[in-house]
């Protein structure tokens, strides 16, 4: 099996008993209780399933665990260097990998059932399986202390997905944690999303903020987006483990070069069609042209450059007030105190949106 494995392009193929630990399930438990999934409501929905793969499938008796590394060419903190360019997530500067990973899940899944019988069923993050803890209790790496998998091998940069059997096969050991005093991680986080090591707070994380969120960015967290239009990856780049790390060899997942840094000036002209057809095949796609804008924006705002308040003059008429309130903030930033006003006594008495109209006299008091 697990030469065929790699035959398709996993990096790593370990097995796990479908029997999470209590500390892991404690500590989902916690993070939920503290409400520290934010807007991800499904997460809280479908917590018994989470911590116990037998609720998922009663059946299941092993639990194949893949990784395929994407490990990056460059440093992917070069990126947030440049403020005039968007900084987007390693993972999202190619095609979305649950397709990729999904359809070399199925063929394996299909391999093993032909050749070993029994039913198998394959998930890619897109069912309550808690892969990172799984990952570890196979042996494939271990839970850092910014809740992501490291490995010894590969640093922080692995895809998972997981094949359910109701075949029992022989559960690997499970990693140690190789994290010691290091706290590298925890410190480089531009939010403070860690409350403490190997506790996560989602709705301060950049990631959660820029994909998942969808109303505004909260106030308190825009300067510290940067530039980041999708995505952060502070916390896995500074991992000392990544002196390990190789580069992905799958040219379905190497970066597009229009991507590593995209020009802001560029990204704020697209429209829904073009935004669309830009990031087909991709996981950017899916949060949407709004929400993508809304991004482009905050990253307009943070970039210093006047150059740019054309652009983010131009998203006042956007249709969105979501991308309009954006749009406000970032002008407020770039703008003079004397343009400032200008902007707001051309635009203000348009505007008919409470929440845009609270961008405008916050930032008017400011």
């Amino acid at each position: 099996m697990r030469a065929k494995a790699r035959e398709l392009g996993f990096d790593a193929c370990r097995i796990a008993a479908p029997d999470l630990t209590d500390e892991t399930r404690e500590r989902l438990g916690f993070f939920l209780a503290q409400d520290r999934q934010g807007e991800m409501k499904w997460m809280k929905e479908t917590q018994a399933r989470r911590g116990d793969p037998r609720l998922l499938w009663p059946e299941v008796r092993s639990i194949i665990m893949l990784a395929v590394n994407y490990g990056p060419k460059e440093d992917p903190l070069l990126a947030i260097r440049e403020r005039a360019a968007g900084a987007i997530s390693v993972y999202a500067r190619h095609r979305d990998y649950h397709d990729v990973v999904k359809g070399r899940l199925k063929t394996l899944a299909g391999w093993l059932a032909a050749s070993a019988g029994g039913e198998v069923k394959v998930f890619v993050d897109t069912a309550p399986v808690m892969e990172k803890p799984l990952a570890a209790l196979a042996g494939i790496g271990w839970q850092g202390k910014h809740t992501n998998l490291v490995s010894r091998e590969f640093g922080s940069w692995l895809f998972l997905g997981a094949i359910f059997t109701d075949r029992e096969l022989p559960a690997d050991a499970p990693h140690d944690d190789h994290c010691g005093s290091c706290r590298n991680c925890l410190d480089a986080c531009p939010t403070a999303a860690f409350p403490a090591p190997y506790q996560l707070d989602a709705r301060r994380c950049i990631s959660y903020l820029t994909i998942e969120q969808k109303g505004p960015i909260p106030r308190e967290f825009r300067i510290a987006v940067g530039n980041r239009i999708y995505g952060c990856d502070d916390c896995l780049a500074v991992c000392p483990w990544n002196k390990f790390a190789q580069v992905g060899g799958e040219a379905k997942l190497s970066a597009r070069e229009d991507l590593n840094r995209p020009a802001l000036a560029q990204l704020a002209t697209l429209d829904d069609a073009a935004f669309r057809r830009k990031f087909a095949g991709g996981p950017i796609k899916r949060i949407g042209h709004a929400s993508f804008l809304r991004n482009v924006m905050i990253a307009i705002g943070n970039s210093g450059e006047r150059t740019l308040m054309p652009s983010a003059e131009l998203a006042l008429k956007d249709a969105s007030p979501v991308v309009r309130g954006a749009a406000v903030w970032a002008l407020m930033r770039l703008a003079s105190p004397q343009e400032f006003q200008d902007l707001a006594l051309r635009h203000r008495p348009l505007e008919r949106d409470e929440c845009v109209l609270a961008e405008w006299a916050t930032a008017l008091e400011n």
